[in-house]
């Protein structure tokens, strides 16, 4: 029993957090589309980024980036790349950009066959691990299912604020579970994030952002493809 009380008591704070979601945004997607300008020399007109280590904005939830546009801009989510891009916005104009890229589908970035090593030094094929990750989680060391708050398609929980992955880059979902692993990034709700990534191997990171990457939701249910 001991294995299942973190994951437990993790999901219950989950949907605790949903239930309670009752912030009320009014952003203007055609109005954010004109505001964007900055933004698309890095993550794309359309919010789908060409470059793996800026992450696809389009599709994440319109609260997810409402809150993520905030905090960079307060200094709470430390992004050097992001400093003092927003300075000059109103909460109005995070609200319109973040509306703008909610209503944007994101490109599948594609999986890939690959191998990781186990902390065992035996190895594990990628696209397996990290399915079985995303989908079951390891009770063994208490890290709990990523479709409880994403979903098993990926497409996350946008009125709960949790952002779709399916379909990011690997490279930088990777980035943000050492982050929060490492404790570097700190704005997760409930230290949720940090509750799971504290107990994933390098190995289960790779593994999850490659499942990740390859990641939708077709029209025969969840799919995962990795490229040729």
């Amino acid at each position: 029993m001991k294995n299942f009380t973190k994951p437990a008591a993790i999901l219950l704070g989950v949907f605790a957090l949903a239930q309670g979601a009752q912030a009320q945004f009014q952003g203007n997607a055609e109005a954010g589309a004109e505001k964007t300008a900055v933004c698309s020399a890095c993550h794309g007109q359309d919010g789908n980024s060409g470059v793996p280590t800026y992450p696809k904005l389009a599709g994440l939830g319109e609260q997810y980036l409402y809150k993520q546009l905030g905090e960079i801009k307060s200094g709470e989510r430390v992004v050097p790349e992001m400093t003092g891009m927003l300075a000059g916005l109103s909460d109005q104009d995070l609200q319109d950009i973040a509306a703008y890229y909610a209503d944007q589908e994101m490109q599948l970035s594609g999986a890939q066959e690959a191998e990781v090593q186990l902390n065992s030094g035996a190895k594990a094929n990628s696209l397996e691990l990290g399915r079985s990750i995303y989908r079951f989680g390891n009770p063994e060391t208490g890290v709990p299912a990523c479709s409880g708050c994403h979903s098993p398609t990926g497409r996350g929980n946008a009125p709960a604020g949790y952002a779709r992955v399916g379909g990011q880059f690997a490279d930088y979902v990777a980035k943000q579970l050492r982050d929060f692993r490492a404790g570097n990034r700190t704005n997760d709700k409930q230290q949720i994030m940090r509750s799971v990534a504290e107990h994933m191997s390098e190995a289960e990171i790779l593994g999850v952002a490659n499942y990740i990457a390859g990641l939708h939701a077709g029209e025969a249910g969840d799919r995962n493809m990795a490229s040729e």
